[in-house]
């Protein structure tokens, strides 16, 4: 198998699975694997909790452009992002440019099972939790729905199940992979 052409950014919402089966790719490929929201970590030198709490999510979100365009610019790998990052039109308007976004597409139900005890989530620190990411999914789908290539999360399969259906997906779409597509 070849390597990427391009590199692929995992959109979706939190609890999707992009980090998990991101790297679960990233290792079946042979590939490396990126995560977004460690390098703001990394490069701020605290939580995204923090960094929202402290600067706020506007001063968040210029991190995550800057953050997401150099990846970009660097050797094509498998990049997890925040639930968010896909949701501003410079972000899709660069990964369209130079990567190409796969959405993990996952029903409510399933987001929540995963994200419920998790207390890292600032945008879910809400009185009523779940009734907040019913909310941001319905108002984020929209711009999901504009990746280049859709795998639906199962609750049904390991990481490594959504591995192999993401890696399919990948060599079934023209230009991503080198080598013959499957």
């Amino acid at each position: 198998m070849g390597g990427l052409l391009r590199t692929v950014v995992m959109v979706g919402m939190p609890g999707a699975g992009k980090t998990a089966v991101g790297t679960a790719t990233a290792r079946r490929l042979g590939v490396p694997f990126r995560d977004s929201d460690a390098e703001i970590e990394r490069a701020a030198r605290r939580t995204i909790a923090e960094i929202f709490e402290r600067e706020g999510e506007p001063f968040f979100r210029e991190r995550e452009t800057a953050v997401l365009r150099r990846i970009l610019s660097e050797p094509p790998c498998i990049l997890s992002t925040g639930g968010g990052a896909y949701l501003q039109a410079r972000n899709r308007e660069a990964i369209r440019a130079e990567g190409v976004a796969l959405w993990l597409r996952a029903e409510l139900d399933l987001l929540w099972s995963r994200v419920r005890h998790k207390t890292t989530r600032p945008l879910l620190r809400t009185a009523d939790p779940r009734a907040t990411l019913a909310e941001l999914a319905r108002a984020r789908e929209p711009f999901y729905a504009e990746a280049e290539i859709v795998v639906d999360s199962l609750p049904d399969l390991t990481v490594d199940q959504m591995a192999g259906r993401v890696a399919a997906a990948l060599k079934a779409h023209p230009g991503v992979i080198e080598g013959p597509r499957a």
